[in-house]
């Protein structure tokens, strides 16, 4: 939940709408990922973690995808957002009692972004896609397509927002 009493967006929600709009046939993919905590979808798109969790595809599959770009980058910068507000030592007692208590984490949320976290955020997916073999082109329509879907997930959820009609207007 945001400040402002709005909730956040979930990683995994605005993946799957981003991959919806620059790459469905990936479609599949996110909605098998979405079964799993989003620890283990970072490990499996990364890379990290053990062999025996294997994609069920080759890496250079892996490579030329958008969801693993979108997926990284977002989980990248909400866990950055997450350890700025808490404190480092809260969040690792957190996370050893879930171990302890084997209790999934929570989704992971993307907070309200401001302009400049949402330039970073382009500036991030572009750098990841390029990595991954996508041209500079590609990158930056799969970049647009996530910077345009935070910013209308945050105005949308905004009260003074003039595009979302006021269900009194035209009410006589």
């Amino acid at each position: 939940m945001s400040s402002d009493g709005r909730s956040n967006e979930l990683v995994r929600d605005l993946v799957r709408s981003v991959v919806a709009a620059m790459a469905p046939e990936e479609l599949p993919l996110v909605d098998g990922l979405r079964h799993f905590d989003d620890a283990t979808v970072v490990r499996r798109l990364s890379g990290r973690g053990r062999r025996r969790e294997p994609l069920g595809f080759g890496i250079g599959e892996v490579a030329m995808l958008v969801t693993p770009v979108v997926w990284l980058v977002l989980d990248g910068v909400a866990q950055r957002m997450a350890a700025a507000a808490v404190d480092r030592t809260a969040q690792g007692a957190t996370a050893a009692l879930r171990r302890i208590f084997r209790r999934p984490a929570a989704p992971v949320e993307v907070p309200s972004l401001t302009r400049e976290q949402l330039v970073e955020v382009r500036a991030l997916v572009i750098v990841s896609a390029e990595q991954r073999g996508l041209s500079r082109g590609r990158a930056e329509e799969i970049a647009d397509a996530l910077v345009a879907q935070l910013a209308l997930s945050d105005r949308l959820g905004s009260p003074d927002n003039p595009a979302i009609p006021d269900p009194s207007i035209g009410r006589d």
